[in-house]
């Protein structure tokens, strides 16, 4: 083994110093978490954190935040502003070393927030370095103060100008597209982000303004609290009981709110927040609220069951099944996982939760007895279920299908054994893919064919799923598990690409596959490995030596419109992949150098949930309510 670089030539020169706010633009994803659409919207969050705190040190109750025509965001707070005065030691404004240095914010002292989801005091710096720029008002004492950024630098030192009426701060920042993929903020993202803040942080109001296309206004105030919220989230769904529980204490200097509701649905949905901060990888609070939630509920069996009842253990997933669930914490030092905050740490949480629900939904479930009753009901018949599951389960497990017995042998696996580099095509039916066999890079690409519909996961158990030929073969190829044993270190492919028709039941069958894959192997998406593939609808020939791939009507339309063709060329609509030859299927759908490749993310749980309920649920109302109010943009093959 040779060194390029000796000691004697390891010297300080080769230190590399990034000064100022260099080290954001050279990392942003250590500080967003990504420079895709999470971290795009991540930049709002840091800025609307900021506000909701000096709501909770009890100095502001209104947050504004809008979209403005130029595509910049603005966000405004009533509350003290930002100091402007002199650093003692510092020797320049505070609201410039707040702008402009890393680590430096009033989070740090006790005095000044209480509670606090900025934890890190580099929210405001990290989104004017990653802007391509940023203006800050204060309004204080009477006055108007400004400085204005570009990149992270300042333009000019703190000023004052003129005087004002109003008090709090204002920040006004545009996303910079050297930084970011896509600048183009999303109104649904922003107005379910909002909302939730509205819900956890009762008595403030949150306005919202998308002022791009026309002045859409949106105000969210709740009274209600976690309680509100839960109604919120089951609003489209069958509650079990009609009391919501809900309790909000302090315990060992823990602020807790917890509110819960049963639905008639086999999934649950536990949506847990510190400081505010949705955390999405869960942590101590919501480790305390299950632990609390499965021994409140087997200790008021073993006291209310019949005598057969009272002989069942009930697991965690029992007393979780059909659980729609919120669980708030706010407190002076969370500790969370990185900048994004997506998992509470600090210990003493587990204990102040565990505490609090086990004495109020104790008492709940004592003096409800109907609604108690019949959270009972569903969670023993909850448990009867998943017994009998689990022993099916066990038994195609010992059949092969998730273990042993090599791969499925309809699987035409890729020679590459590095996860990384290896992507498994999906594909409807026999022919589509026997030309995705002959036309793929047998190193790195793997055909997994498919036939019939897909068994739709959103209405049936994990054994079902299984016990379904393609499905349990297919989760047999991904070499991950499913459900409980799902395990994403273990997946054979980091690219998993969905390859249907382009037509109506080409859509049908992807969504089944999702559901699949969000209900049941959701680390998949979250890590980006899954893909939706975009064939051509048609083939475009103006000569044999000039021919156009085009997706869809709409852009077949506007490929005619721009080529004006004196002489009408030849085309060919496919009904599905399999009437496309191998050189084909490669060119167009396949080659990684010219095919194009939609990534599957989830922007926001709650809506994504939301969504595979109504569109694959039991109810059909709701169903016939999202297609009548979308059917004029819906893509139909007829």
């Amino acid at each position: 083994m040779s060194n390029t670089t000796t000691n004697k030539e390891y010297d300080a020169s080769h230190i590399t110093v990034l000064k100022g706010l260099e080290a954001v633009r050279k990392r942003p994803a250590m500080y967003i978490g990504g420079t895709d659409d999470v971290g795009l919207h991540h930049m709002i969050w840091e800025i609307v954190d900021n506000a909701i705190d000096e709501a909770l040190a009890g100095f502001a109750t209104l947050v504004y935040v809008s979209i403005n025509p130029d595509g910049s965001v603005t966000v405004k707070d009533n509350g003290r502003g930002i100091p402007v005065d002199i650093h003692p030691t510092e020797k320049v404004s505070a609201l410039e070393l707040a702008a402009t240095v890393l680590h430096a914010g009033g989070k740090f002292d006790k005095n000044s927030y209480k509670v606090s989801s900025g934890l890190h005091g580099v929210g405001l710096s990290v989104v004017n370095a990653l802007s391509e720029w940023c203006q800050i008002e204060v309004h204080k004492n009477s006055k108007k103060y400004i400085q204005s950024y570009k990149r992270g630098i300042a333009d000019f030192a703190v000023k004052e100008d003129g005087s004002t009426k109003v008090q709090g701060t204002w920040v006004t920042f545009k996303p910079d597209p050297e930084i970011f993929k896509n600048t183009v903020f999303s109104y649904k993202t922003v107005i379910t982000r909002l909302r939730q803040n509205a819900y956890l942080n009762g008595g403030i109001r949150f306005t919202f303004a998308d002022l791009r296309e026309g002045n859409k206004v949106l105000e969210f105030y709740f009274e209600g609290g976690l309680r509100s919220y839960v109604e919120h989230l089951n609003s489209l769904e069958k509650p079990i009981h009609k009391g919501i529980f809900h309790t909000k204490k302090v315990e060992d200097g823990v602020e807790v709110e917890v509110a819960l509701q049963y639905i008639d649905d086999i999934q649950s949905n536990e949506y847990s927040f510190a400081n505010n901060v949705l955390t999405t990888d869960g942590g101590t609070h919501l480790s305390g609220f299950r632990t609390a939630l499965t021994k409140t509920i087997n200790s008021y069996l073993n006291e209310n069951g019949t005598e057969k009842e009272k002989e069942i253990k009930l697991s965690g997933d029992d007393a979780r099944e059909g659980l729609t669930a919120a669980i708030s914490v706010k407190l002076s030092e969370p500790q969370f996982e990185g900048q994004t905050k997506g998992k509470l740490n600090n210990s003493e949480v587990t204990g102040a939760v565990r505490k609090i629900v086990e004495e109020d939904l104790k008492t709940f479930l004592n003096e409800n007895p109907a609604d108690a009753k019949s959270i009972l009901n569903r969670i023993i018949l909850s448990y009867k279920a998943r017994t009998a599951a689990k022993a099916a389960r066990e038994a195609v497990i010992r059949k092969g299908a998730l273990e042993g017995g090599g791969l499925p042998g309809k699987l035409a696996d890729c020679s590459s054994k590095e996860p990384a580099n290896s992507e498994i095509f999906i594909v409807e039916g026999d022919s589509a893919g026997g030309s995705a066999k002959q036309a793929r890079n047998r190193e790195t690409q793997a055909i997994f064919p498919y036939f019939g519909k897909p068994i739709n996961t959103e209405k049936n158990r994990i054994d079902k799923v299984l016990a379904n030929p393609s499905m349990g073969d297919l989760v047999k190829a991904l070499g991950a598990g499913i459900g409980e044993t799902f395990d994403v270190s273990k997946l054979r492919y980091h690219k998993i690409v969905l390859m249907s028709d382009a037509d109506v039941d080409g859509e049908h069958i992807r969504t089944l596959m999702l559901t699949l894959f969000f209900r049941h192997m959701r680390k998949i998406i979250e890590n980006g490995f899954v893909y939706i593939s975009q064939p051509p609808l048609y083939k475009v020939m103006f000569s044999p030596n000039d021919v156009a791939w085009v997706k869809d009507d709409s852009e077949l339309e506007k490929l005619l419109k721009e080529r004006k063709p004196a002489k009408y060329p030849n085309i060919q609509r496919f009904k599905g992949l399999g009437e496309m030859n191998p050189d084909q299927l490669w060119q167009t759908t396949m080659n990684p150098a010219t095919r194009i490749l939609k990534k599957v993310v989830i922007e926001d749980a709650e809506e994504a949930n939301k969504m595979f309920d109504i569109l694959m649920g039991e109810e059909v109302a709701p169903r016939k309510r999202f297609i009548e109010l979308n059917s004029t943009t819906a893509m139909l093959d007829l």
